[in-house]
């Protein structure tokens, strides 16, 4: 097959686009530059799409002996996730840019133009595997649980997986580094990116502020009384509890942590941590890895990327929104967030939640 290995100039990639080549595949690099001022280095673990990253990404890619390209995807990244990241905090929810890049860059963009191109699959160093099912692909958790990434793809079409290659599913991160290591690739030892891409230095509220400008509002508690002020409420999501500019303890002398954000009003609402506590999630935008439920269907519902994935009943409403009803609550969820559905290890399918019940 001809295969297009997206290489981010990390130990993931790189040994993924290898072992795309030791599988005999006639395989093409392409790194993405999707910032339109990319910084000359990383800091540290921070940050990606750095020139830097880059240059590691043409390393591999020379050690692999394979064709290397950037192509210039900036204009529809900031577009579709970093715009799309600010009007979503800016509307007083969480979203998750990992995932909508995955949605809107690397399997729509990226795979469009690779199809275009005549590829026949695209390569990627993430964390998860797919499998052929009984009415198609399947996308399935990795065996490495702590690297696992299904939650961020459980966006992808079944059209999408089917031209997914995640030859990394199977692998423990440990042997992957040992793996590029033995390959001779200078990434081997290279620190894994994390946080947003886009925002390196870690401040989100900072980041934030300077897009959107201070906007000064109010901390209320459940009954409406007012506890302090604010600069935006666009710098707190669900489920905090630091940096909440209380001026005074709760009387019983517990923490408080947000349970909502009135972008209205520009009011931030906080509470007690049991407060937090949702049973039922409403979601929109689905994505199903097969057939949608005719009815009721048994699952575990997972609303973060690391996060736990409790038991659930989830159903397709007669208005299309999918409703998912909780075996047991989950503290803090924020509209805006994902929900994704397994069934086992394989991913059923996936929500954008728009709407908690307690």
């Amino acid at each position: 097959m001809r295969v297009l290995a997206a290489m981010s100039g990390g130990v993931d990639s790189g040994v993924a686009a290898a072992r795309a080549v030791e599988a005999g595949h006639e395989v093409v690099g392409v790194h993405l530059a999707l910032s339109r001022n990319p910084a000359t280095l990383r800091t540290g673990a921070r940050g990606c799409c750095t020139v830097e990253d880059a240059h590691d990404a043409r390393r591999v890619a020379d050690v692999l002996g394979i064709p290397y390209y950037v192509w210039d995807l900036s204009e529809q990244f900031a577009e579709a996730v970093v715009e799309d990241f600010v009007a979503e905090y800016e509307a007083g929810r969480t979203p998750n840019p990992c995932l909508r890049c995955n949605e809107t860059i690397k399997f729509s963009a990226l795979l469009d133009k690779a199809v275009a191109l005549g590829f026949d699959a695209l390569c990627t160093g993430h964390y998860a595997q797919v499998r052929a099912g009984e009415s198609g692909p399947e996308l399935h958790r990795a065996v490495d649980h702590g690297k696992d990434q299904s939650y961020v793809l459980g966006v992808l079409t079944a059209d999408q997986l089917a031209r997914a290659m995640f030859p990394l599913g199977d692998t423990d991160k440990v042997d992957v580094r040992a793996e590029a290591a033995r390959r001779g690739l200078a990434v081997a030892d290279k620190p894994d990116s994390h946080d947003i891409c886009f925002i390196a230095d870690g401040d989100t509220r900072g980041w934030l502020e300077r897009r959107l400008g201070s906007r000064p509002g109010q901390v209320t508690d459940e009954s409406g009384e007012v506890l302090g002020e604010h600069q935006g409420a666009y710098g707190f999501t669900v489920g905090q509890r630091k940096g909440l500019s209380i001026g005074r303890p709760a009387p019983d002398g517990r923490p408080r942590y947000v349970l909502d954000i009135q972008p209205v009003t520009n009011t931030v609402v906080v509470g007690p941590a049991e407060a937090l506590d949702v049973r039922v999630v409403v979601g929109d935008r689905q994505r199903w890895c097969g057939a949608v439920p005719d009815g009721p269907v048994e699952v575990t519902a997972q609303v973060r990327a690391h996060g736990e994935a409790v038991p659930a009943v989830a159903e397709v409403r007669p208005d299309g929104s999918v409703q998912v009803e909780l075996r047991q609550p989950i503290r803090g969820v924020a509209t805006g967030q994902a929900v994704v559905l397994y069934s086992g290890t394989r991913v059923v399918g996936s929500a954008t939640i728009t709407a908690t019940r307690r």
